[in-house]
């Protein structure tokens, strides 16, 4: 076991083993985890880091597009993943960082629901006590066509049996919840909150365009919010993304308005900070959940009580990796993939682009890391 800074711990996960009605996975090699809350874990805190509740799609990803196939015509897609998609982007990513993470949603109990049930709990060590199964409900599925740096998606999913409000009834007391804006009030939200958690949310696109006042008061329930810069834009009615951050600051303690490729830039009103860091450039080859990703990150970063500058770098740094393989959750990195490029990309004397980065070379261990699994083109293999 290597030697660890005090603001660093390693936790040793044993093998699991699932069985998914197609296969029994192959026994895993225990996976090395970094906690990066180790330094602000106190006896009492709640057990549970972060809980979070929303839709879980089955995701199937199409990449290395040149272009979208026009219509009448038929393209053949180079790499092709599956994945749990949805809320399970930002969950796999969060538990993939040390989180202990728990996650409410429900689920069909056809084959997409069994797969993405299994590799989220057995495979990721996702908590889904919180979680529903109903009979004679098909998962939501959505299939994911990546061209270049961008994506475009198509869905088919019928509304869940329960709300999430009678899914979950009273959650768990947690550090953070997180949870996608909607015009409706979540009691599992205002529960949450008054029981101590932090509330981090993001916000979906509104097909309508019809953005409303009311989900901009909405914000006053949050103590973080994460819109991309499209979504800021059109909910504050600017046209730049600082200035949507400025605006929507005043509902929220802290907004961070992601980029793409471009970064992000973010006001903590808690602190007085506000931090405009630039994207890593990257060859991407999917998109699918880096924003996801990106936010997974952050709240790290927030919970670990880190500078705002240092989580939007930590955050954009797992986003980079993420967009470097495809399958949407399963493409999120763990730290031994955040420990590779450190050892790779970091000099700790440097003073080049990456020296804002230099604070993860005292996270990581000095030893490599076991990689986490990646998407695979098929539900499962049957192992002989």
């Amino acid at each position: 076991m290597p030697n660890l800074p005090e603001n660093a711990a390693i936790r040793d996960f044993g093998a699991l083993q699932a069985k998914d009605g197609l296969q029994e996975h192959p026994r895993r090699t225990p996976r090395v985890m970094i906690d990066a809350l180790s330094s602000v874990r106190r006896p009492g805190d709640p057990f549970v880091d972060v809980f979070c509740a929303g839709e879980v799609f089955f995701d199937l990803v199409f990449t290395g597009l040149d272009e979208m196939p026009p219509p009448g015509t038929e393209g053949w897609a180079p790499g092709m993943g599956s994945s749990p998609g949805g809320l399970a982007n930002m969950a796999v990513a969060m538990r993939r960082l040390g989180l202990r993470t728990w996650l409410a949603a429900a689920f069909g109990d056809d084959l997409y629901g069994d797969y993405c049930w299994d590799t989220l709990a057995a495979q990721e060590d996702i908590d889904l006590s919180a979680s529903r199964r109903f009979d004679g409900w098909h998962s939501p599925v959505t299939v994911s066509l990546a061209v270049g740096r961008d994506r475009a998606m198509v869905t088919h999913g019928h509304p869940s049996p329960q709300t999430l409000d009678q899914i979950i009834g009273s959650p768990p007391p947690a550090r953070a919840c997180f949870a996608g804006l909607t015009l409706n009030e979540q009691k599992w939200v205002t529960h949450a909150r008054d029981s101590g958690a932090m509330v981090f949310a993001d916000l979906g696109w509104d097909l309508s365009q019809q953005w409303s006042a009311q989900m901009v008061e909405r914000l006053g329930a949050c103590d973080a919010f994460l819109p991309n810069a499209d979504e800021a834009m059109a909910l504050s009615r600017t046209d730049d993304p600082v200035a949507a951050a400025a605006r929507l600051a005043e509902h929220v303690p802290v907004v961070v308005v992601t980029r793409g490729q471009d970064g992000a830039y973010a006001i903590d009103q808690r602190t007085g900070e506000s931090a405009d860091v630039p994207g890593l450039k990257v060859d991407a080859i999917d998109p699918t959940g880096a924003g996801d990703v990106f936010g997974a990150a952050f709240v790290v970063g927030t919970l670990a009580d880190w500078a705002l500058q240092d989580r939007l770098r930590f955050a954009n740094l797992c986003a980079a990796l993420s967009v470097q393989h495809f399958g949407g959750s399963l493409a999120a990195p763990g730290w031994g993939e955040i420990t590779a490029w450190v050892h790779e990309n970091l000099d700790r004397n440097d003073s080049g682009d990456l020296a804002g980065y230099r604070f993860l070379a005292d996270l990581v261990p000095d030893v490599a890391l076991t990689p986490v699994r990646r998407a695979g083109a098929t539900l499962g293999l049957r192992h002989r």
